[in-house]
């Protein structure tokens, strides 16, 4: 694994919450963060069909953009009885004429496991895939994932995205019920931050 010895990493993204949730987890090694937005990027094209496809078309054309080692990730949840979806679609089944609306799209979620008679429990997982790459075409790949089940009716207003729809495996609360600190230690994109503190020495 190559290691990261750099002091300013570029995050590939344009939320400014995931910008400062990467901040605060470097800030221990001395690494200073920019994101996407401050360099002026555009956001690419996510025409990949996994997670790691996307991760890495973000993460690579950032680094390349602006010469410097880039992380992005990209992250969404499978639903067994769906067949893997929404899976990368999973923002996409949000996205309306006015932005994106996730009630909708739990709405929806629940409508078609209903139509297909789907068994419960309604096995899920939110999946994480962080992708750090330089700008020399070499990257590093760190998958997290949390599984679990899709339940209904919608629980807690914590969280976001499908989060009041996902029951955890071993706990009787959803995400959108969960303290979002006790959320953030436990979840698919912290398994994933765990793997990635290996090329900090973490």
């Amino acid at each position: 694994m190559r290691r990261f010895t750099g002091d300013h990493l570029l995050i590939a993204t344009h939320n400014r919450g995931k910008l400062e949730e990467m901040e605060a987890l470097l800030a221990p090694y001395g690494i200073t963060v920019s994101s996407a937005a401050d360099h002026g990027l555009p956001e690419p094209e996510e025409t990949g069909t996994t997670f790691v496809e996307n991760a890495r078309i973000k993460a690579h054309a950032a680094a390349k953009a602006t010469g410097l080692p880039a992380l992005s990730d990209d992250s969404g949840i499978e639903i067994d009885a769906l067949d893997g979806a929404p899976g990368v679609y999973t923002a996409d089944w949000a996205e309306t004429p006015d932005g994106r609306d996730f009630v909708m799209a739990m709405r929806k979620t629940h409508d078609l496991l209903e139509a297909k008679g789907a068994a419960h429990p309604r096995t899920a997982r939110f999946c994480c895939t962080l992708v750090l790459a330089w700008p020399d075409g070499h990257d590093e790949v760190f998958p997290g994932v949390m599984e679990g089940c899709v339940v209904w009716p919608m629980r807690g207003d914590q969280g976001h995205g499908y989060d009041p729809i996902f029951q955890p495996a071993g706990y009787d609360v959803t995400f959108g019920e969960m303290d979002r600190w006790e959320k953030n230690k436990i979840s698919h994109r912290a398994k994933a931050v765990e793997q990635l503190k290996q090329v900090f020495g973490g």
